[in-house]
């Protein structure tokens, strides 16, 4: 059984930074790629930034690209998300999911991929 457990988020101010991680289990992590989704109150789940399953491919959303940073440890089953320059428009629950194969080539992340219960962004002053 596929399980993802998201930490890290929190309450920061504008402009702070935040580190999510994700511990992986129940699937051979490093066969597949992952992504990490958002969704803020009253809106659609958004995918933010995706990683191939050996990490030789990133891909960001263009609201947080230069700000965010995905990676990985296959070592230890373990997906993260460095949050910087953090914007009131970034507050949303941070989800990780898990692809359908090792490539980005599956796509970036959508509402069908396996994901855990989230963990919670708020930036505010």
């Amino acid at each position: 059984e596929v399980q993802l457990v998201e930490s890290g988020g929190g309450l920061v101010q504008p402009g702070g930074s935040l580190r999510l991680s994700c511990a992986a289990s129940g699937f051979t992590f490093n066969n597949y790629a992952m992504s990490w989704v958002r969704q803020a109150p009253g809106k659609e789940l958004e995918w933010v930034s995706a990683i191939s399953h050996f990490s030789a491919s990133t891909v960001y959303a263009d609201s947080v690209k230069g700000r965010f940073t995905i990676s990985r440890d296959n070592a230890k089953n373990t997906l993260y998300l460095q949050l910087n320059s953090l914007k009131t428009e970034d507050t949303a629950m941070y989800y990780c999911a898990k692809s359908r194969g090792a490539t980005l080539s599956y796509g970036y992340g959508d509402g069908s991929w396996p994901r855990g219960l989230g963990t919670q962004v708020t930036v505010s002053s």
